[in-house]
């Protein structure tokens, strides 16, 4: 008679037994995954040195995260990270929810087919040439002023990136645009998870299309809009740089300095390579904290969780 721990070891030569060819494939994202994003981890011993190429390494331990805190630009940094990065995180969120839910009620299959097509396109350019389509359109005489004046819903053109102010908003209605498409993916599946019969036992019930959506398609796809979430909060503190760097001007720089930029600016461009790492070493802790948090609250809210 086999023991417990004989049928566990039995089950798991099983499982690798049969999944084999999965295995053989995940090996060089693995590679991958070592080379490029746990040997540079190695790196973060530079954010308790005072490095310099060339010179002798001297230990400082946490005077960089010291400095860190006491530089008032981090802090404007940390506070357009966070702001853009709420702002794409929940705009982009409903905004792709609400397009995969339209999208699913249309039962033309070509139509539907070519919606999706033109919704992907806009994620696989780049931000190179959505920068550029977007300045010439929200320019002084661009487009969207010369509509605006011409229906008087404004009397004289608006400086859209001379205006801080407008900045984020700009930013986040860009990445909807960019990215609804991309992101509706993932809700789609999981509605088409969903058991038909629940929409017609609904729709025997007298259920119209909007109540079929709001009692069963979104509570069916919520633990997966829960799940994705968990997991973009961890990216709360990370919004990239690529978008601020090439939509910024001097005039809209207080607004648009994130701290990817900050780096650049005040740590590479200026050689303190190791005041950048400390940078990056807390932005790392916080996005690991931020995903624990988040994890716990679903945990304690009864609906999905990662771990």
């Amino acid at each position: 008679m086999k023991t417990k721990t004989g049928d566990n070891k039995i089950d798991l030569f099983q499982v690798l037994k049969n999944q084999k060819y999965i295995l053989i494939m995940s090996i060089p994202f693995v590679i991958w995954l070592i080379i490029f994003r746990y040997i540079p981890i190695w790196g973060w011993i530079m954010g308790f040195q005072e490095f310099q190429p060339g010179q002798p390494v001297k230990w400082v331990g946490f005077a960089h995260f010291i400095k860190l805190f006491q530089e008032p630009r981090f802090y404007l940094a940390l506070r357009n990270t966070f702001v853009m990065s709420v702002l794409n995180l929940f705009s982009g969120t409903i905004a792709a929810i609400t397009f995969a839910l339209f999208l699913n009620e249309i039962k033309f299959g070509v139509f539907k087919r070519t919606v999706q097509t033109v919704s992907y396109l806009p994620y696989f350019v780049s931000w190179v040439i959505v920068a550029s389509i977007f300045t010439k359109l929200l320019a002084l005489s661009g487009p969207v002023n010369e509509l605006l004046v011409h229906l008087k819903l404004i009397k004289a053109p608006v400086s859209f990136f001379g205006e801080k102010e407008y900045f984020w908003w700009i930013h986040a209605a860009i990445n909807v645009w960019k990215n609804t498409g991309w992101n509706a993916i993932i809700y789609l599946a999981a509605i088409s998870g969903i058991n038909p019969e629940l929409y017609e036992a609904a729709r025997i019930d007298g259920a119209g299309r909007f109540r079929r959506m709001w009692h069963i398609t979104i509570p069916g796809i919520l633990p997966v809009v829960i799940v994705i979430l968990i997991m973009n909060i961890g990216w709360l503190i990370n919004s990239g740089f690529e978008s601020q760097f090439l939509l910024k001007n001097y005039l809209v720089i207080e607004n648009a300095e994130v701290l990817d930029l900050y780096v650049i600016d005040y740590g590479i461009k200026l050689s303190r390579y190791s005041y950048g790492t400390a940078i990056g070493i807390f932005k790392s802790v916080v996005s690991i904290i931020l995903v624990i948090v988040a994890n716990r609250l679903a945990r304690k809210a009864s609906v999905s969780y990662i771990f």
